[in-house]
């Protein structure tokens, strides 16, 4: 079905026009929330910038890059001359080689008929501002790579009136357009021909990072580096991880009574768990609940203390080929060293899909180790009847939120529906769900990123319709008389729920908690000694 669009559309070519703003966000034309979400003070007002800031805003308003634009001609000139060449390596094989042919069917074979652009949550959920429709970065691409590095682009361009002028103002628009989509690639699905724009989008960071140098600092600096350096994202060495999971083991015997220490470095195991080490930190319960429920059914599992071999974040997956690879790398060689059956993906969404799906081009020989999720191994866990778990004891309203990576891009749809079903008397799914389902609003990268004014950006669109989902499917108790738990099993999606709910006042209005599916198996097991969920630190 084509899209209705506003009469007045916002053109390619108007991005290298200098103003103040674009096409600034209007808050008043946002998706309407529920009640009492729908008040203007449900959420706080946008932050201001210093005013002598010399980050450019002139996107929407916006920044979540942060570019500063050049200062002189000379600067200006070399700031497109790069540019210009990064879109050349864009379209070489020996460049670009593991996306390449998607990247030229996407680019070729759009036909501009817009079935796309209501399949988009930030699209729709920014009340239909042209600026974020799927194809508005696209096409703006795909223009100057017919413009700048085709065969006669530029005549061929100005006679097709297609005509894109590469400057500053473009450049640092441009950058910062690819950070307003979480490249959930449900647009790539509506399309009838498989048109993917969040590939391109990708492909736009990729540009900027490996031949500029740009990228947020959340994702590059404090995440792919550190984690190349450290071992992990959070900063945690080897030592350091070591002795906090120490410490969670003494916490499990506190909160459930069973004396677990939990297995490092074990030769030979069965199963290599990588965690998400941002859970050891941020969600431990997470972490703990794990090691309760694999020492319970008798599984042969361990954890890696080798550089990398911990943490399974791989940022460069949304932003940059060679870090993604480096960081694969190492993650692949922690346990082809300790000679596991497999790897076993904590609950984590993108790093599913990068061990998972994209390290298939890189990892060969014996680097190539089964790699499995594990909802699939929880899923077989529950079924097996290895555990005691009693339904009774997750007597409350539980939603799931599908991570995009592991559902839409992997299909992982069943295995946590089958667990839910079987420990949650009053599951009820979101509308829509599965692979239909919508972005938390904190993928790509966007759950870590909350530079300069970004995180409002990144809360009142981003999240905007992933709220309303949550609060429509706790439409028969809204207030917060009944406690109520959103099951979000990644580690990236769980911390754009934090933010989102904090940022809305969700667990004094309406008590929803959020966390992960082992924590919802483990309050399940009759042999805890106490319910292993503490509601008490939403």
């Amino acid at each position: 079905m084509t899209a209705t669009l506003k009469p007045e559309l916002l053109r390619p070519e108007d991005i290298s026009r200098p103003s103040a703003a674009l096409s600034p966000l209007q808050r008043a034309e946002l998706l309407p929330l529920p009640a009492p979400y729908d008040r203007d003070d449900a959420q706080p007002a946008y932050k201001k910038l210093d005013a002598l800031t010399q980050i450019d805003t002139s996107l929407d308003g916006f920044a979540a890059v942060g570019v500063q634009r050049p200062s002189t001609p000379d600067e200006e000139h070399e700031f497109t001359r790069r540019f210009i060449a990064g879109l050349r390596k864009l379209l070489s094989k020996a460049d670009n080689w593991g996306f390449l042919e998607q990247l030229t069917l996407s680019l070729e074979h759009c036909t501009r008929c817009q079935s796309c652009v209501e399949a988009c949550p930030v699209y729709t959920a920014s009340g239909r501002n042209d600026l974020y429709r799927p194809t508005y970065r696209s096409e703006i691409l795909r223009r100057l790579i017919n413009r700048y590095v085709r065969p006669g682009g530029k005549w061929i361009s100005s006679l097709k009136g297609e005509d894109i002028e590469l400057n500053a103002t473009t450049m640092c628009r441009l950058v910062e357009l690819s950070y307003r989509c979480t490249l959930c690639r449900r647009c790539a699905q509506a399309c009838p021909i498989g048109v993917d724009n969040a590939l391109m989008t990708r492909e736009i960071r990729k540009l900027f990072s490996m031949e500029l140098g740009i990228a947020p600092k959340e994702i590059h600096d404090k995440g792919s580096m550190l984690q190349l350096r450290t071992g992990s994202s959070t900063g945690m060495n080897p030592s350091a991880v070591k002795d906090n999971v120490e410490f969670l083991d003494d916490e499990i015997y506190d909160l459930t009574g069973k004396k677990i220490q939990t297995p490092w470095d074990k030769q030979g195991a069965d199963v290599l768990l990588i965690h998400n080490a941002g859970e050891i930190l941020a969600w431990p319960e997470n972490v703990m609940a794990f090691a309760v429920i694999l020492e319970a059914a008798g599984i042969s599992w361990t954890l890696s203390s080798d550089l990398g071999g911990y943490d399974n974040v791989n940022y460069g997956l949304w932003y940059d080929d060679a870090q993604f690879a480096r960081v694969a790398l190492r993650q692949a060689e922690a346990a082809r060293k300790l000679g596991v059956k497999k790897i076993v993906l904590g609950e984590c969404g993108h790093g599913h899909k990068a061990s998972m799906v994209i390290a298939d081009r890189i990892l060969t020989g014996d680097l190539n180790i089964p790699r499995e999720s594990s909802l699939v191994l929880l899923r077989d866990i529950v079924q097996s009847g290895r555990l005691k778990l009693d339904p009774s004891r997750n007597n409350f309203p539980v939603t799931l939120h599908d991570p995009c990576n592991m559902v839409r891009m992997m299909g992982i749809v069943q295995p946590q529906r089958d667990i839910l079903k079987a420990i949650c008397p009053q599951f009820r799914e979101m509308t829509p769900h599965g692979v239909e389902n919508y972005c938390c609003g904190g993928g790509s990268g966007f759950a870590i990123m909350s530079p300069h004014n970004f995180q409002d950006w990144r809360l009142s669109v981003g999240g905007r319709m992933k709220l309303k989902q949550v609060l429509d499917a706790f439409a028969d108790q809204p207030g917060p008389e009944v406690k109520k738990y959103v099951c979000a099993p990644c580690s990236n999606c769980k911390g754009q729920f934090r933010d989102l709910f904090g940022y809305y006042g969700v667990w004094e209005k309406s008590s929803i908690l959020y966390g992960g599916i082992v924590e919802l198996i483990a309050n399940a097991m009759t042999d805890l000694k106490q319910p292993f969920i503490q509601w008490e630190f939403h």
